[in-house]
């Protein structure tokens, strides 16, 4: 998942840097909305849960977003969804990401290696000169990306973050005014999407049925997760953008109207991978991770079919 999390991180700085996330008035409607969209779902998951400190270690859960799914599902739609209902989605998700990464670094590490720490920092450091000094060869930054891997492995910090800093070194362009960071971006898609992430999918979403019944889905850590993904999500989304065009801090993107704001908020309920993911990190036993991934399954599916009939009819009304 480091590889996932660089290729997250390269996204991340092309879109601040030249994107989406580049201009203030692009970004304070989906920034908004992201932060009410992860308050809320765990929130809401917290109230199933708040009487056991256990399965309280979940309570970011439901939080995160998956963006691929999600923008997967907003396609389905066409040309019938507005372009920029796909860049509101899209910076929601971004931002999503941003903040599940800043949950992992702060709430899901273990006992800290001052040593590894300090020579992840070094590793970090010589990054940074190799971007200042304008190094543009690849592999050096891969090099020494992977020793920073190593050492964050062995600091107790969650490894996948080496990867989102390694990201955010990489330089925009080489000296001969090619592209570097988007050229990397674009060479990873593939492994990432047709096989990383398959497989990650392959090994954490299989739901053991030998004594399943409808009775575990009520149980209080899958029942929470779901209900924060299916509810929390497109409540605090649509919480946060109606607080914020009522402000006049912002307006709602061009051609759309709050049903396609509940039905993105529906859709940023997929969370699958990353949901899974940060389950993994909460949780050690295959009991508690087997009723994760029921809730995650069920919450996702849910929360896709509630957004593209959502935004199917929305579609159709402004037909």
């Amino acid at each position: 998942m480091a590889v996932f999390f660089f290729l997250v991180g390269l996204e991340i700085k092309r879109e601040v840097l030249e994107g989406n996330l580049s201009s203030r008035d692009q970004i304070i409607l989906p920034a908004r909305a992201a932060v009410g969209g992860m308050a809320v779902p765990a929130l809401v998951y917290s109230i199933f849960n708040w009487h056991d400190s256990v399965l309280m270690r979940g309570w970011a859960i439901p939080a995160a977003t998956d963006i691929a799914f999600a923008l997967g599902a907003l396609s389905l739609l066409g040309t019938r969804a507005p372009l920029s209902l796909k860049v509101f989605l899209l910076t929601l998700a971004t931002l999503d990401d941003l903040g599940a990464i800043v949950i992992i670094a702060l709430f899901y590490t273990a006992q800290l290696s001052i040593t590894s720490l300090i020579l992840a920092g070094c590793a970090l450091a010589l990054l940074f000169g190799l971007n200042l000094m304008k190094i543009d060869r690849t592999g050096v930054y891969m090099i020494v990306g992977v020793a920073m891997w190593l050492f964050v492995l062995k600091s107790g910090v969650h490894a996948t973050l080496a990867g989102v800093a390694l990201a955010f070194m990489i330089p925009m362009g080489r000296k001969d005014g090619s592209p570097m960071l988007h050229s990397i971006e674009e060479n990873l898609h593939s492994y990432v999407k047709f096989l990383i992430l398959p497989l990650f999918a392959f090994a954490n979403a299989g739901i053991p049925l030998d004594g399943f019944a409808a009775s575990k889905l009520v149980e209080p850590l899958p029942f929470g997760i779901a209900a924060g993904l299916v509810i929390g999500k497109p409540v605090g989304i649509v919480l946060a953008c109606i607080i914020a065009v009522r402000s006049n801090l912002t307006s709602l993107p061009e051609s759309c109207n709050w049903f396609h704001i509940v039905g993105v908020g529906c859709l940023a309920g997929i969370g699958f991978t990353m949901s899974l993911f940060i389950g993994g990190l909460a949780f050690e036993s295959a009991e508690l991770q087997s009723s994760v991934r029921v809730g995650v399954v069920v919450g996702s599916l849910i929360s896709t079919l509630a957004g593209v009939t959502i935004l199917f009819a929305a579609a159709r009304q402004r037909g």
